[in-house]
């Protein structure tokens, strides 16, 4: 039988204990989230996949390195309720491949964006947005005025679709059609005004 202090001297023995713990209680942690439907199955009926445009949105927004200064987690603190609205919870996520929770808040929490202002507002914000909040120090982003080109989103929904994303053959199909004539940065306002609705109207 090792004494703790046989174990405290003997570097092998230390690592072997160390990972076998950390292992054991990663398990512990992680595992029971795999099987319970708060975390696996979408909130409620208005969360969906999303459509193509939206989901070209997201990869702009990706792109464009937004999550750099926006999260979209808010966390069950007075303070950020009263807010944002309410706290995030992970049916609400359950297609988001990567999920854009975050920590960084240079700017706003995005979590409950959706509605809030108009597609117009969006738009100025995000080509200059000292047009709309004067003391704001976010870019502006005016290169986004210029057509939406994604060549691959059909693929990109297809990938999706193998991890667990219900999107349909004929949605596939038509995702290319879809984003025809759009612009990256209604594209990405498309992104935007579809964040946080699903709990936002249900509670």
């Amino acid at each position: 039988m090792l004494t703790h202090e046989q174990i405290e001297k003997n570097v092998g023995w230390m690592i072997v204990l160390t990972v076998l713990l950390v292992s054991v209680a990663g398990l512990v942690e992680i595992v029971p989230l795999f099987f319970q439907t708060s975390t696996t199955k979408p909130l409620n009926e208005l969360v969906k996949p999303y459509d193509p445009v939206r989901l070209a949105g997201r990869d702009i927004y990706i792109r464009e390195g937004c999550y750099n200064c926006h999260s979209q987690m808010i966390r069950p603190f007075r303070a950020e309720t009263e807010r944002y609205g309410h706290y995030s919870v992970a049916g609400e996520f359950v297609y988001d491949h990567p999920f854009q929770w975050g920590s960084k808040r240079t700017g706003p929490d995005l979590a409950r964006v959706g509605g809030r202002y108009s597609d117009q507002w969006h738009k100025i914000h995000l080509l200059n947005p000292r047009d709309v909040v004067p003391e704001s120090n976010m870019p502006a982003y005016y290169w986004l005025d210029r057509p939406l080109k994604d060549p691959h989103i059909g693929a990109k929904m297809e990938a999706l679709r193998k991890v667990g994303v219900p999107y349909k053959d004929d949605e596939i199909a038509g995702a290319a059609k879809a984003i025809e004539g759009k612009t990256e940065l209604e594209a990405v306002v498309a992104y935007l005004q579809g964040l946080g609705l699903a709990l936002k109207q249900t509670r």
